[in-house]
């Protein structure tokens, strides 16, 4: 084949390519009530498969590749635990918490908590303060309550859990002998299926679907 006409080729088929990317990227978003019952099905099983794994907890800082970047996978925190279970679907949180934060820096607390000036996708996504404003810019915010019923499987929960100490973990599909569902978290013994909903003040709740179409 000549290398004009594979010049052509490329040409004729990259649009091409590029739609179908786009197709194929805006069908993945859950747009029904089903294929939200089923990704949040899907969520809740990656965080419990979470529990599988051996991990210290280890809050360094640590520098990492960007995009798709994460600590060894034998350390972590409570947020890598949601990182982690959301990577198991492709979501990316490294990169959509940095791409939100570099569009809208001064809505997160970096400036005023940790003196940052500048985003720093090595350690943004891992901090609790800034995944409940990424999730409540970009995915739903729900109700603070004390009633079972109102958190469902894969419903993210946030809590202070003393001195303005911030956590947070995944509700999962599985119930405690009271009934009530248990949270994935990771608070200092690696990933844990536990019946901690209502251990500590709740300050946020939300679910998070993924990157919207554009």
């Amino acid at each position: 084949m000549s290398a004009l006409r594979k010049s052509l080729l490329v040409f004729l088929f990259f649009p091409f390519a590029i739609l179908f990317c786009f197709s194929s990227y805006s069908q993945s978003f859950p747009q029904t009530g089903a294929q939200r019952r089923e990704f949040l099905h899907k969520l809740s099983d990656a965080a419990i498969e979470r529990t599988t794994h051996t991990v210290r907890y280890d809050p360094a800082y640590v520098r990492i590749p960007y995009p798709g970047g994460d600590v060894p996978a034998g350390t972590g925190v409570c947020t890598d635990e949601v990182i982690r279970s959301y990577r198991a679907l492709g979501i990316d949180l490294q990169k959509e918490v940095h791409e939100d934060m570099q569009a809208s820096f001064w809505a997160y607390p970096n400036h005023f908590r940790w003196m940052q000036l500048r985003t720093d996708p090595n350690i943004d996504h891992r901090r609790v303060p800034n995944l409940m404003v990424f999730f409540s810019r970009n995915g739903e915010t729900l109700p603070i309550t004390s009633k079972n019923e109102d958190y469902t499987p894969g419903d993210l929960v946030t809590w202070d859990l003393g001195g303005n100490v911030p956590h947070i973990g995944i509700v999962v599909g599985k119930k405690s002998a009271s009934g009530r569902y248990l949270v994935v978290h990771n608070i200092g013994q690696g990933p844990k299926l536990e019946d901690v909903l209502f251990n500590w003040k709740i300050t946020g709740h939300y679910r998070y679907f993924g990157p919207r179409p554009s």
